[in-house]
């Protein structure tokens, strides 16, 4: 491979956040709701520190041969505090965040809010994955995925 040709690298960086949540749909019945989920649709909701909520986004292109960079982290920090931390740090996600009052906080719902918000901000086409993670045990993986064939 020529010295000028880009190598492709995928480049990450965590954050964490502190938000709550209550697991409910307007679609189901406060029973369905509790049955489908459980402890987790305390009517006063619960909270998690996301890895407490941990969020890895991760870029994918081409090594830029003058700055030997996928992007600057700098700009990738910023990018992520505008997307993230400032929308769903110490906030309850169904009540402060517009995009819960219709959607089910589900952390893979988080996920894609996440996407969709980095999105705005990334250059096109560079945004590879956003890992969520709940717990320790509990992670989501979203790669920008609109649609399966059920």
């Amino acid at each position: 491979m020529s010295p000028r040709s880009a190598r492709l690298a995928r480049l990450s960086r965590s954050v964490t956040f502190s938000a709550c949540h209550r697991l409910h749909s307007k679609s189901l019945s406060d029973e369905e709701n509790l049955k489908l989920f459980g402890k987790c649709n305390n009517p006063n909701g619960h909270g998690h520190n996301y890895k407490g909520r941990k969020v890895i986004s991760t870029l994918a292109r081409g090594i830029d041969p003058v700055s030997g960079m996928v992007m600057n982290l700098t700009d990738l920090k910023e990018y992520m505090q505008e997307a993230i931390l400032e929308p769903l740090d110490h906030k309850n996600l169904d009540k402060d965040v517009p995009y819960f009052s219709e959607v089910v906080s589900t952390t893979e719902n988080v996920a894609v809010f996440i996407w969709d918000s980095l999105q705005k901000l990334l250059p096109q086409g560079i945004l590879y994955k956003v890992q969520v993670h709940e717990t320790e045990q509990n992670v989501v993986v979203y790669k920008g995925e609109e649609t399966i064939v059920k």
